[in-house]
């Protein structure tokens, strides 16, 4: 059998893998930058032939299933297959096998190191000190004072992997967490259960982790922003499609809220509209880079080679 993988994915666990497969291609869209849309997609498959695919940024779509039959299972590296028709998969009778929890960790930490950042102003101190405006000893003391996260109400909008890994961490600083989760009923006795309006209501931070679906699509809207304390701060390491980006843009913009820290943007590279929010002054932003450590690539390689692994030897 031949294995086509689209994914970054570690020599030694491909090497796992040659138990099953006679042939392993491997060619990871980082090595062009390219990700196949349905069209290359199916063209792809039908040049190379594979029993089983592993991808991560590229799109299979009903019409890439109807124009090609042979896969026995799809491996996504990601936490939530978005970029696979799931439905159509099913109705394929092909197994997709995903990796949750690959990048929590990697997104937690930055999660912490921005929230520090921000808080600490140190973005600004330092470009301050680069534009050469330090030029009294005492002067930054008082102009880039800042806060500390200890003892910050800290409120997760979701509580899978990520939002877990970064409780664990910012509850070493000294923060009280509560979250809202409709699936999740208990993590800890020092963890509060809120209802959604209570977290944005009496938060420091709110920090968003939702997965896009049609139930939290613009889930996050003024309404919600309106019950911010003028202090708090708004956090996005999740997904932009969650959150209304006018009413956000309006709540800074008028500064109602203290700010935001964001890693994703509606339009993605942004255009010259949409990079209007990232120049406001209390606006912290990232190009969607909280994920994005090597280690990851460690971690999903690890997960679906255990996963394919098990669902071989269940279907041999």
């Amino acid at each position: 059998m031949k294995l086509l993988i689209r994914a970054p994915f570690i020599e030694s666990e491909r090497k796992r893998l040659e138990t099953y497969f006679d042939e392993i291609v491997y060619d990871p869209w980082t090595t062009t930058g390219e990700r196949y849309y349905e069209d290359e997609m199916l063209e792809v498959l039908k040049k190379e032939q594979p029993d089983a695919l592993i991808t991560e940024l590229d799109r299979v779509t009903e019409k890439v299933l109807n124009g090609y039959d042979k896969l026995i299972f799809i491996g996504d590296c990601r936490a939530n297959p978005a970029n696979i028709d799931v439905e159509a998969c099913k109705k394929a009778n092909i197994p997709v096998l995903c990796t949750p929890a690959r990048n929590a960790q990697a997104v937690a930490e930055m999660l912490s190191g921005l929230l520090v950042s921000y808080m600490r102003n140190l973005v600004p101190a330092v470009q301050w000190i680069k534009d050469g405006k330090w030029v009294e000893g005492t002067t930054p003391y008082y102009t880039w004072m800042g806060n500390e996260l200890c003892g910050k109400k800290v409120g997760f909008v979701g509580f899978g992997a990520v939002g877990k890994h970064a409780a664990k961490i910012l509850e070493a600083y000294g923060c009280e967490i509560s979250f809202y989760d409709p699936f999740v009923d208990f993590v800890k006795d020092s963890y509060k259960k809120c209802e959604l309006e209570e977290i944005f209501k009496n938060s420091d931070i709110v920090s968003i982790h939702l997965p896009v679906l049609d139930s939290t699509k613009g889930m996050i809207n003024a309404d919600l922003f309106a019950k911010m304390k003028e202090t708090a701060i708004f956090v996005n390491t999740a997904r932009s499609a969650v959150v209304d980006e006018p009413a956000l843009m309006e709540v800074l913009r008028n500064k109602k809220i203290r700010g935001a820290i964001l890693d994703v943007l509606e339009v993605e590279p942004p255009t010259e509209e949409a990079l209007e929010i990232a120049r406001l002054d209390n606006v912290l932003l990232t190009p969607h880079i909280c994920g994005a450590t090597y280690e990851v690539t460690d971690h999903q390689s690890r997960i679906l080679a255990d996963r394919i692994d098990a669902w071989m030897k269940e279907n041999k």
